[in-house]
């Protein structure tokens, strides 16, 4: 809030009625600035706060809407592309598969999704609110339809969810309440008496501690151990952005200082240096600078231009009129209005009550009295205040439901703990046994369903076993009982288990608000051992591959060994582990410091036999791939010397596709040849598109973009035609899909390929 925000452009007397004010006709005398340090600092005085009445004043203080309008332009516009993105518009027939067999994640289980074709006039629906808030067009309804689809959307699906999916909501839901219509918005041209009028202090408030919360928490959460000991985001120090760092500082130090240590220091501060007009310069820089790199690093969709967008929000308020006032004349027109002198006077505000003195006896002007507070006033205040406490308050409410939090609290989405925790999974079973003959067989993970999500969550987990066990009994598997073997490591700790494989999951007790029972305890005891683990894969060579793995008694782990891994060798760090190869009918007990090789192509199992929780290390090398990396090596040699003349030999048949013309088709017979190929003809894509321009690189992007876009609108299309007038024949539907399904001439892969590569997002 800053002290420009006070300007008033009417006052309202004793009576009621809106006054204007009047010009002095004698020239204005320049005064000394009167106010205090508080003032200049916060924009608001100490006796602001010092009661009730006076905070309700200040709240509801007339302030230029020109910030809020232009925020909202730039919010309605980012959401209307979110929807045709990350919300899932150009691919919603993959993401319900209509009529399929799938399990699904809703908050609460009575929410399912409508028949497709209805779902595309949902999505059509939150489209044309987030388009009605960027124009500011019937702007309270468009921003019910935008908000009542989205929470909808969102709340149908867990596996979905993020922190900044939860933002764009909340600022959608506060918009709602807000005059954001005040200034350029078609709302404006249809009635002049809002056009350009004040707006309460307390939409700016809002806003501005909305966004304060996500960076001040965000920083909060940063300070877990394993982001300050930089285990978090390690693998991002590897990403070619962060290379001008590497000129003088190692990958480590820059994973540890600049990742970690900057992302920890902006979190912290970007909220102060954003209100406060000395820093807000900076931190207007920093953030940027922050966002426009995490806009490459991450795929989050529109978050990181939403949060750029916000930023305006903590300068001047009447910023736009300052620079749009700087175009030229001609194209004012079209611009949103630059004269403060335009603004008018709003019941939504509270302006000071001035008592009429009379000007014949020259009285000296008295000082304000009380402004006249409504209820609506009141109201507003008391849900500003709610608001904040509430924001506040909920990333800390995980000892409330408890039922949801795992090693980390909570479902992520609303506690701003942004890319604090990567996970890795390295094993998961799921086992199924018929609950009337016992037998016992083995599902697929992930089997229907399209999330990878549920192996983290035990909520998710429980709605999935229920929506097994419902699906299977169509494949004569009675009263099936559902067990799951996940095994994660999180933050580069060892491997271990997430949730109990004992338990039936299909019959567990679960409750949001109580703790879950089959949940295992992460060994954080063992978190030390990551320190040894880079010095145990700094001492092995490229080829050989290592998993650490950490057990409970009692426990043990069943594992396949592949028949590429040849050399596969199990070595204990800590505890006893007896091991049975089973193929052979032995046990084997292995000590701290001894290792035991396991063969290939066969089960062998893991039993921890000590009191205390046991570690060991799988140590493996991937032969098959050793071998054909070494064939390809052979074959690089063969093809220089073949082109540069040095072979002396001919070349037999199998290896002449070797010296073929570049981009002339050849048909190589043999298997390694022919993967020897495409290898380099994909190395040669990646280069060129690697060294392209700057247009080239926006043209591929623009076009790829439009075409998925595209092929959003038409399905929408489609689907309001069928809901009109009903399917038409099965040929000319296949036909009208495929249409939409057309992508560019030079674009090539399978449709899933591509659709995986346009909307993937990286699990967090």
């Amino acid at each position: 809030m800053e002290a420009r925000d006070a300007t008033a452009g009417a006052l309202v007397g004793s009576d009621g009625e809106e006054q204007t004010a009047k010009k002095d006709a004698a020239p204005a005398k320049e005064k000394p600035d009167t106010k205090s340090k508080m003032e200049r600092l916060f924009g608001f005085k100490k006796e602001d706060l010092t009661s009730w009445s006076s905070l309700v004043a200040l709240l509801n203080r007339p302030t230029d809407p020109a910030s809020l309008g232009i925020f909202r332009c730039l919010f309605g516009l980012l959401m209307a592309i979110d929807v045709t993105q990350e919300r899932g518009l150009s691919h919603l027939d993959y993401k319900y598969l209509d009529g399929a067999p799938v399990c699904r994640f809703p908050l609460f289980n009575f929410l399912q999704p409508l028949p497709l074709d209805w779902m595309y006039l949902v999505y059509l629906v939150m489209f044309l609110g987030a388009l009605g808030i960027m124009l500011g067009c019937f702007y309270r309804f468009s921003c019910l339809m935008f908000i009542s689809t989205y929470w909808y959307i969102f709340f149908l699906d867990k596996t979905a969810w993020n922190n900044h999916s939860y933002l764009y909501g909340l600022i959608g839901f506060q918009l709602t309440l807000m005059d954001g219509n005040r200034y350029w918005s078609i709302d404006g041209l249809r009635r002049p008496s809002i056009r350009n009028a004040h707006v309460p202090l307390w939409n700016y408030t809002l806003l501005r501690t909305q966004i304060f919360i996500v960076y001040f928490i965000a920083g909060i959460k940063k300070l877990d151990a394993d982001w300050v000991e930089g285990y978090s985001m390690s693998y991002l120090a590897h990403h070619w952005l962060f290379d001008p760092f590497k000129v003088i500082l190692p990958v480590e130090l820059i994973s540890l200082l600049v990742v970690h240590g900057g992302g920890l220091a902006l979190d912290l501060s970007a909220g102060y240096l954003l209100f406060f007009d000395a820093t807000r310069p900076y931190g207007i820089f920093f953030v940027s600078y922050f966002h426009c790199m995490n806009s490459q690093l991450f795929s989050i969709g529109m978050f990181s231009y939403t949060m750029l967008a916000t930023s305006p929000l903590f300068c001047y308020t009447d910023w736009p009129r300052r620079f749009f006032a700087r175009f030229p004349a001609f194209l004012r027109a079209v611009l949103p209005l630059t004269s403060p002198d335009q603004l008018q006077p709003s019941a939504s505000c509270v302006y000071p009550e001035i008592s009429s003195t009379s000007t014949e006896r020259q009285e000296p002007p008295r000082a304000p009295k009380a402004p006249k507070l409504r209820f609506k006033h009141k109201l507003a205040a008391i849900f500003t205040v709610l608001y904040i406490m509430e924001q506040f308050f909920v990333p800390y409410s995980h000892f409330i439901t408890k039922g949801y939090n795992n090693w980390t609290n909570g479902l992520y989405g609303y506690s701003w703990d942004m890319m604090v925790h990567s996970r890795s999974h390295q094993h998961v079973k799921i086992t199924y046994k018929d609950g009337q003959t016992g037998a016992i067989g083995y599902l697929n993970p992930g089997v229907f369903t399209q999330s990878r999500r549920w192996k983290d969550h035990g909520d998710m987990l429980k709605q999935y076993a229920t929506c097994l066990s419902q699906l299977l009994p169509r494949y004569n598997i009675s009263e099936p009982e559902i067990y799951f073997d996940i095994w994660v490591s999180i933050n580069e700790r060892f491997q271990q288990r997430i949730f109990d494989p004992r338990v039936d999951i299909v019959t567990a007790d679960w409750s949001p608000f109580k703790p879950n029972p089959w949940l295992m305890p992460l060994l954080v005891d063992l978190s030390p051992w990551r320190t040894k683990f880079q010095e145990i894969e700094g001492s092995l060579d490229n080829q050989t591959e290592i998993v650490f793995i950490a057990d409970f008694p009692g426990l043990h782990l069943e594992n396949f060994v592949s028949e590429d891994l040849g050399n596969t060798s199990i070595h204990v760090l800590q505890g006893r582990l007896n091991v049975e190869v089973v193929e052979e009918k032995k046990n084997y007990t292995v000590q701290p410091g001894e290792q035991i090789k396991v063969p290939a192509g066969a089960y062998h199992k893991v039993y921890t036999v000590s009191e205390d929780p046991s570690c060991y290390m799988y140590v493996y090398v991937n032969t098959t791939e050793a071998a054909l990396q070494e064939n390809f090596t052979k074959l690089l040699e063969i093809q220089e010397r073949a082109r540069n003349g040095t072979e002396t030999e001919p070349l037999p048949p199998e290896l002449q596709p070797l010296i073929a013309a570049e981009g002339e088709e050849v048909n190589a017979t043999d298997p390694i040849v022919q993967l020897f190929l495409k290898r380099q003809r994909r190395m040669k894509e990646v280069k060129k598109r690697r060294e392209a321009g700057v247009l080239e690189r926006f043209e591929r992007f623009a076009v790829k973009k439009y075409y998925t876009i595209r092929r959003g609108f038409l399905m929408t299309a489609i689907a309001l035609r069928n809901l009109a007038v009903g399917l038409p024949p099965l040929e000319q539907l296949t036909r009208e899909v495929a249409f939409a399904n057309m992508k560019a001439p030079q674009a090539d892969g399978s449709q899933e390929e591509r659709l995986k590569d346009e909307v993937g997002h990286g699990e967090l």
